[in-house]
């Protein structure tokens, strides 16, 4: 926990005459979990603002050495959000041995249509692509994840053509090596998520509208009362993947809601652990990560740090 995290709980406790100490919740199940990255680096000078990529560097990293890596994207409807959403997960798998990234990209409140965040997304997978070496990743070892809207634009790295920012490098691949996404936002046409906003281009926009053979392995979880982003149409796409001979696995969790992974949200670390769980397994299975999910150990550490 840094210091002014504990500050901020401390204050609550003593200011809100309501809650008792006992009510006082650990910082993990505040937003970002109390964590900060190691470093912050800036990938993209837009007209709107400067969009910076957000660090978790393993303990043992030395210099030289290229890990593997995953780039994170908020939620947030292509509105809104905090780059802090996926701290947690990135402080997790850092500890595993990843290099964890957590990225901005241009929001309602810089007056940013949705293909613009389409635009960033990929513009930080290439930049973090040619500058391998400095960041310490491996190229061929990049994955992309997201919630919500965030996952619409991890998954949209992996399936739409459109939208290469012009100033990028494109001889560097936007394209990740794997996807982990937490209830993401796959259709954008007529009965999907936020098609008023994107009607004119949504065919060039939905990831669903195009696959195509050539997606990377993808594990997506989903809770089963999602009324955002549907059950039905989670599965659709995992039956277009694997009929286009990708591998997809979903895993659909009962009773939940939208959202129901964030800490901060649900204050319940049930789904927090069991997600973590089966992203660091599946990340495993990839090549990224060696032996078995420590989640549970870590979690108890990091929820007993008040």
């Amino acid at each position: 926990m840094n210091v002014l995290s504990f500050g901020l709980v401390f204050l609550i406790g003593i200011l809100s005459p309501g809650i008792k100490a006992q009510d006082v919740i650990p910082v993990i199940y505040t937003k970002g979990g109390g964590f900060e990255p190691d470093t912050i680096i800036k990938y993209k000078e837009a007209k709107e603002a400067s969009l910076r990529l957000y660090v978790f560097y393993p303990d043992d990293y030395e210099a030289g050495e290229e890990r593997p890596a995953i780039v994170f994207y908020f939620g947030g409807g292509w509105k809104g959000g905090h780059v802090s959403q996926f701290y947690p997960q990135s402080e997790y798998l850092a500890s595993r041995g990843i290099v964890a990234i957590c990225a901005q990209y241009r929001i309602g409140r810089h007056g940013a249509e949705p293909w613009q965040c389409v635009e960033d997304a990929k513009s930080a997978i290439r930049y973090v692509r040619k500058n391998a070496k400095t960041l310490g990743i491996n190229p061929d070892k990049l994955a992309a994840g997201g919630g919500s809207a965030g996952g619409h634009l991890a998954a949209a790295t992996a399936t739409i053509k459109s939208y290469d920012c012009l100033n990028d490098d494109l001889s560097f691949s936007a394209v990740p090596n794997a996807l982990v996404l937490f209830n993401p936002v796959y259709d954008n046409g007529p009965s999907g998520y936020g098609y008023d906003r994107v009607k004119e281009y949504y065919k060039s926009f939905s990831p669903i509208d195009n696959l195509d053979g050539t997606q990377p392995p993808t594990i997506v979880f989903m809770g089963d009362l999602d009324k955002h982003t549907p059950v039905s149409t989670t599965l659709l796409y995992e039956q277009g993947m694997k009929a286009n001979g990708n591998s997809c696995k979903t895993f659909i969790y009962k009773g939940q809601k939208h959202g129901f992974f964030n800490l901060h949200k649900s204050k319940d670390k049930t789904y927090f652990i069991e997600t973590a769980k089966e992203m660091d397994r599946f990340l495993s299975s990839q090549g990224y990560l060696n032996g078995e999910p420590t989640i549970e150990e870590w979690f108890k550490l990091e929820e007993e740090k008040k």
